[in-house]
């Protein structure tokens, strides 16, 4: 557990300000100090970004496969050899290939064990749609790389922790995504995440109404009385400790959320919407229910502020130094447990 940890970075769309944020995140030669980074990109797109925001004196140790990493360095795998046009700010097929590349190399290795975690930079959903990429994002395609049954979007930060029970779908579709057995699944993986990925020992948990004022007691909407309050009290029959349904709206005006380990929203805007602002830049994106452990910053690809050295590193900085923290949390966990006491129940009569 002294070793330091290989921390795997996709580069996300290269027309965007994903290697912006990595390159600031790494030009510290102190966080060298926690973890040791390797990059799946190109060092020429790497060389345009770092001089479009006029950094000179960083560079990246070029190596072919993780194992040759420098523990001292950030390390490049160049996962293309051919040059590419970039289009700083612009939506296009370019973009969305070499993201692709980047994060199926990175997924590879992942899944071979030689990097210990995944950060991602930021995507775009629509140029990033191709063959071996039918997916609505990031959080999907692990899923399905991993053969995970099911993985909940949890978004942290020190103030806040968020997971939805639906994510990238329609609004309009929202309300029959919503049954007693999703709910209840995702509070599943809500706790046992709480307790192996966070530490916490007995998770408090706020679950959120789906319609205004948490449906009235049926006067708008029934889904939050007969299906999210149902499956609350299933949870708590099987000691997941959680309330509610609450109204999202005061919840979050009334600071509730300052009383809870985490909260489980129904729909992405729902939860994403207040988590970025409480989170302000800090906040970041866990996939819980992975056999691995994969984080990403908060923000997309910046497209508007991309090559002008206005995007901020604070939240992809937070991902990696959380992805690394969760790592060591879950095997520190598996040393104490790996030779439990045998349970003996004592008389009642002992002396």
């Amino acid at each position: 557990m002294s070793e330091k940890l290989k921390i795997g970075i996709s580069v996300g769309d290269i027309n965007g300000i994903g290697l912006e944020v990595i390159i600031k995140s790494l030009m510290d030669s102190r966080v060298m100090d926690f973890f040791t980074p390797i990059v799946y990109g190109n060092t020429k797109v790497a060389s345009f970004h770092r001089k479009a925001i006029g950094v000179n004196d960083f560079s990246f140790n070029v190596i072919n496969s993780a194992d040759q990493a420098n523990p001292k360095r950030p390390n490049m795998i160049n996962c293309w050899q051919e040059d590419v046009k970039i289009s700083l700010g612009e939506q296009n097929e370019i973009g969305g290939k070499y993201a692709f590349i980047s994060l199926q190399r990175a997924t590879e290795d992942l899944k071979a064990g030689v990097i210990d975690a995944l950060v991602t930079a930021p995507i775009n959903k629509h140029n990033i749609q191709q063959e071996g990429f039918n997916f609505p994002g990031h959080t999907e395609y692990l899923q399905n790389a991993f053969d995970a049954k099911d993985v909940l979007m949890f978004m942290v930060s020190d103030e806040l922790r968020v997971g939805v029970v639906t994510g990238h779908i329609p609004v309009k579709e929202v309300s029959a995504a919503i049954s007693e057995d999703s709910i209840l699944h995702k509070l599943r993986m809500m706790n046992e995440s709480l307790k192996k990925d966070f530490w916490i020992q007995k998770p408090k948990i706020a679950v959120l109404g789906l319609n205004p004022h948490a449906g009235d007691d049926g006067l708008i909407g029934t889904e939050d009385r007969d299906i999210i309050r149902p499956a609350i009290e299933k949870a708590n029959a099987e000691d997941i400790f959680c309330f509610g349904p609450f109204p999202a709206d005061g919840f979050f005006a009334a600071d509730a959320y300052t009383k809870f380990d985490a909260v489980l929203a129904m729909y992405h805007d729902q939860g994403l919407i207040p988590f970025k602002h409480i989170a302000a830049r800090n906040g970041i994106n866990f996939t819980a229910g992975l056999p691995v452990v994969r984080t990403s910053p908060d923000h997309g690809t910046g497209y508007d502020i991309a090559g002008k050295n206005l995007a901020s590193n604070a939240s992809f900085l937070e991902a990696i130094f959380e992805a690394v923290h969760i790592v060591n949390r879950r095997r520190e966990q598996e040393v104490l447990t790996e030779n439990p006491l045998a349970f003996r129940r004592l008389s009642k009569d002992r002396d």
